[in-house]
């Protein structure tokens, strides 16, 4: 069975940072990109970053210079450095795993990030 448990969210303040990971089971992670995406209230879930298997990254315009992703194969945990948190990045950040080798697509539960002061 497969699963990503997302970890680290909470509360933090305008300027502030946090990092928040997740870990995957049940699937070889070192084959799989793995995004971050972010759904605030009444907005429609969006791509913050994404890692290849290479570790090549990618990022969302509104993010790029702030966040930061990683990945620790070893671990087949995610991360997620976020950075120069402002109010607008208050939502519910969720990770998600694919592969072309595998025709399904698995995300977690989410991780509540909250900037506030």
């Amino acid at each position: 069975q497969v699963q990503l448990v997302e970890s680290g969210g909470g509360v933090v303040q305008p300027g502030g940072s946090l990092r928040i990971a997740c870990t995957a089971s049940g699937i070889q992670f070192s084959l799989y990109g793995m995004g971050w995406y972010r759904q605030a209230p009444g907005k429609q879930r969006e791509l913050v970053s994404h890692i290849t298997s290479g570790g090549n990254t990618q990022y969302a315009d509104f993010v790029r210079g702030r966040f930061f992703i990683s990945r620790d194969n070893a671990r087949n945990t995610v991360y997620l450095q976020l950075n120069s948190l402002k109010p607008e990045d208050t939502a519910v950040y969720y990770c998600k795993a694919e592969s072309r080798a595998d025709p399904d697509t698995y995300w977690g539960q989410g991780t509540q990030v909250t900037v506030s002061s």
